[in-house]
């Protein structure tokens, strides 16, 4: 950052870091213990897709990593696009593998980065629920580096409450974005 920069007030954005995500399988052990909360072995990866070859290419490429080992009754990977225009891709596991799900979000993560993608990431997320039945997403922003919990009500409320727990249960595993006003919501996200 520059002289100019800092008399006009400009930041400089904090930078992605993907290896972040591998600190989601000790905050799921904690939000067990904490909430009661277990992991759905669903986790989705978000982006704006982008015309062209190349990115046509990775995304093949992507999908058929993600494929590779899945059996013909129970497909690993979906994609979607929402409303937005944003492309969802889905990625199913067992429930007990929380360690190879998030390897499965890093991987596309870092795919789509390393070919140059990066800026049409939006975030990712990896779904919770409690024997209750609510649901809970922690979700990593990726241009910010910070993960926020995100709790859906029927008819697109929020449990505030139970946002704000978890934020306290897992603000020692994982860096929680600061920024309420980013904790923005992922209604109708695959894997929630």
């Amino acid at each position: 950052m520059g002289f100019l920069d800092t008399l006009l007030g400009r930041t400089k954005p904090v930078q992605p870091n993907l290896d972040k995500l591998f600190s989601l399988p000790s905050a799921a052990i904690t939000l067990e213990a904490a909430a009661g909360l277990v992991p759905t072995g669903a986790a989705s990866v978000c982006f704006r897709a982008a015309e062209g070859k190349a990115f046509a290419d990775i995304e093949n490429e992507v999908r058929e990593l993600l494929a590779m080992g899945a059996g013909a009754d129970v497909p690993r990977v979906e994609v979607s696009t929402d409303s937005y225009g944003f492309t969802w891709l889905l990625i199913r596991r067992p429930a007990d593998q929380v360690e190879a799900l998030v390897t499965d979000v890093h991987a596309v993560n870092s795919s789509l980065a390393d070919a140059g993608f990066g800026p049409q990431l939006l975030c990712s997320l990896v779904g919770f629920t409690s024997p209750a039945g609510a649901r809970l997403a922690i979700v990593y922003l990726y241009k910010r580096g910070t993960f926020y919990p995100f709790a859906p009500r029927t008819g697109e409320t929020r449990d505030n409450a139970l946002e704000l727990q978890v934020r306290g249960a897992i603000e020692g595993d994982l860096p929680i974005e600061p920024d309420l006003s980013r904790w923005f919501p992922v209604w109708g996200a695959p894997g929630l």
